[in-house]
């Protein structure tokens, strides 16, 4: 059996997570006390969304410090899966409070309140400058593909459309003093941040739920590694899931007996890598055809379960 991993420290994405959470908390105080002055719902709206803000960023930030911390005998990936966790938390919030603004919003259809279009501008211009600015820091580099810091961005999105919207209501009551665009307008990123939440919550539950990540397919894993490492005759009891942004992979190879066991293992691992990423693989080699239920991916618990006399060695190998 072979083995091999790497760990990563996400030092940018706490930094870029320090700073959107500071930027955010600042501008959800000025939003809360400009909307209540030019009473926009909009503006309300938006500040509502941003103290749900202020708190998922809190816990990203906490989630990513957590995850710094190392392997140990009781946590053996470390606490990697916190930011998925977050992620997840983060993905619901946003939906609930996408609710609370829909609710405010068809009320305020049939109780029309007076709002002060001039203030409402310059707070709405200030916001999206502010969101625009943590967008940028969330969503820049290399960190995006992390899932944690993904779910902040999209609550950040949630906050710059948000602010876009309060911008066009402002400016439309002002030149008409029709008050109805600011519920309006409310909705129409409602449905926007709905639609991107709806797909982070799918995603992360995927996870939780130890799905294969959506970009390798097992199937097609199987079979290239057959065809394409002569002395693999056969890859079953295929085990994929994803631990933070780690794949990680357990499998049976029926092989021909090789020459040289080590080299052999070397190039199983080396192909894994180059070709599907994958850095922390457990790879069991057999040289008798595999028989019994374990042979195939079953969704049983008996499948999850195999003898360990079946073993054909084991080898640790670290890249």
């Amino acid at each position: 059996m072979a083995h091999t991993h790497s760990h990563n420290t996400p030092d940018g994405n706490h930094t870029r997570l320090a700073a959107a959470f500071g930027i955010t908390a600042l501008f959800m105080l000025v939003e809360a006390i400009g909307g209540w002055i030019s009473g926009s719902l909009a503006l309300l709206a938006d500040a509502g969304h941003m103290l749900t803000d202020t708190a998922a960023l809190l816990m990203a930030l906490l989630a990513v410090q957590f995850s710094r911390r190392k392997p140990n005998a009781r946590h053996t990936f470390g606490l990697l899966r916190l930011t998925t966790l977050a992620a997840f938390v983060n993905a619901i919030a946003l939906l609930v409070i996408t609710v609370m603004i829909v609710w405010e919003a068809l009320r305020r259809f049939y109780q029309p309140q007076p709002v002060a279009g001039g203030l409402m501008l310059t707070i709405g211009v200030a916001g999206l400058l502010a969101n625009l600015l943590s967008f940028w820091l969330l969503h820049h580099g290399s960190e995006e593909k992390n899932l944690n810091v993904r779910a902040a961005a999209l609550h950040v999105l949630g906050d710059l459309l948000g602010s876009v919207g309060a911008i066009v209501a402002a400016v439309i009551i002002m030149f008409t003093g029709w008050t109805p665009i600011d519920p309006i307008l409310s909705l129409l990123v409602s449905l926007l941040v709905v639609r991107s939440a709806w797909s982070l919550l799918r995603e992360s539950l995927h996870e939780l739920l130890e799905g294969a990540p959506g970009h390798i397919n097992v199937d097609k894993l199987k079979r290239e590694l057959t065809l394409n490492i002569a002395e693999v005759r056969n890859v079953h009891h295929v085990h994929l899931w994803q631990v933070g942004e780690k794949p990680v992979l357990t499998l049976h190879v029926q092989v021909i007996p090789p020459y040289d066991h080590d080299a052999l293992l070397v190039r199983i691992h080396r192909y894994l890598h180059q070709h599907y990423q994958i850095a922390h693989a457990t790879v069991q080699m057999e040289y008798q055809p595999c028989s019994g239920p374990d042979c195939e991916l079953c969704f049983d618990s008996g499948s999850m379960q195999h003898d360990p006399h079946h073993h054909a060695g084991h080898v640790h190998q670290h890249h």
